[in-house]
């Protein structure tokens, strides 16, 4: 059976962007179609509609969390605490593996938008881009994280 972080860098491979793949390698545990959550994800790919902004594979880490811990109730003052905890300790176990959660920061770009023309995920582009193995780290950290919440 594939781990998670197998299927997501799978998705990525298949052309879906860093968000989804994440998001959607987890449809078994939060329970959303993979259309659904395709569709969900589709916005937060290469950090934010290719804004370079929160890397998409975190994102996709913090979108399962908020399915499955986020709070509704806007007044619920302790769990957004808690929910909020647990989005920055995930992040900070991303930003140990990549000093950053930036997307530019991982790609070594500029600041600023670039085209919203994505790329395709083509065998010479995926050589080039560590976005495979961050969509792999990203839902690793996330089975992580999960495993620990179920101890």
């Amino acid at each position: 059976m594939k781990t998670h972080g197998e299927i997501a860098k799978q998705l990525f491979f298949d052309g879906y962007n860093c968000a989804q793949s994440v998001f959607c390698a987890f449809c078994d545990v939060h329970g959303m179609s993979m259309e659904d959550a395709a569709r969900l994800s589709s916005s937060f790919g290469g950090g934010m509609g290719r804004l370079r902004e929160v890397c998409g594979a975190l994102s996709g880490i913090f979108m399962v969390i908020g399915h499955l811990y986020g709070g509704y109730a806007p007044t619920d003052h302790e769990a957004k605490v808690a929910h909020y905890t647990m989005i920055q300790d995930l992040a900070a176990r991303f930003r140990a593996k990549y000093d950053t959660i930036l997307c530019r920061d991982i790609l070594g770009l500029p600041e600023g938008p670039s085209i919203p023309v994505p790329e395709a995920h083509t065998p010479e582009y995926l050589a080039t881009r560590p976005c495979p193995g961050c969509v792999q780290a990203a839902a690793d950290i996330l089975d992580e994280f999960l495993r620990e919440q179920q101890a």
